[in-house]
């Protein structure tokens, strides 16, 4: 599997992990401080082949989302889930740890972040999944986000990830569907 896009990893370990799973190009941040000069190859690697972000599902990954972000739009973005980003000993959480089919994955997933969205899914529809707000809503939300490929946010932060990811009435509600259904079989 081979991928255009240049994918921003944040540091050594990610890069092997990636080209250990498919032949790619990737920029390093070196952690969640960002500097100018990796912000401005970042800028042209979005401008000539197109970025994909893809950190670590933890605060210094979001961090450096969020910098990327604010800084170089019209970036793609790939997530994986904490679980299956664990150091087989307990000893860390990572892009480095996960499997090359996990990362093959996340990549082909791969979302577009959009600043400029219009409302199609509202706070009460959140409240009304049981996603904000009561017993299990952390759980619900966890689930929703591996299902729709968007990654795990707090209750204030999904319904702006929706809206990022232009997640549509019906993929929210095929999500919530599943999710139900798992409960009832649980």
């Amino acid at each position: 599997m081979k991928i255009k896009e240049i994918i921003v990893v944040e540091g050594k370990d990610d890069t092997t992990a990636i080209k250990n799973a498919l032949d790619a190009d990737t920029i390093e941040t070196n952690g969640s401080a960002i500097n100018q000069e990796t912000l401005e190859k970042i800028k042209l690697a979005q401008k000539t082949r197109g970025v994909i972000v893809f950190t670590d599902p933890d605060y210094p990954g979001k961090k450096i989302r969020h910098t990327i972000k604010e800084h170089v739009p019209g970036c793609k973005h790939a997530f994986i889930e904490k679980k299956d980003a664990l150091h087989k000993y307990g000893k860390g959480v990572g892009v480095e740890h996960a499997s090359p089919e996990m990362i093959r994955q996340a990549l082909r997933e791969a979302h577009l972040m959009h600043e400029e969205v219009k409302e199609v899914i509202t706070q009460e529809d959140l409240l009304a999944a049981g996603l904000i707000g009561g017993t299990g809503a952390r759980e619900r939300r966890e689930k929703l986000g591996r299902l729709l490929k968007i990654g795990f946010t707090n209750g204030k932060q999904l319904h702006k990830s929706l809206m990022m990811f232009q997640i549509s009435k019906e993929e929210f509600a095929a999500a919530i569907q599943a999710i139900l259904q798992e409960e009832e079989h649980a």
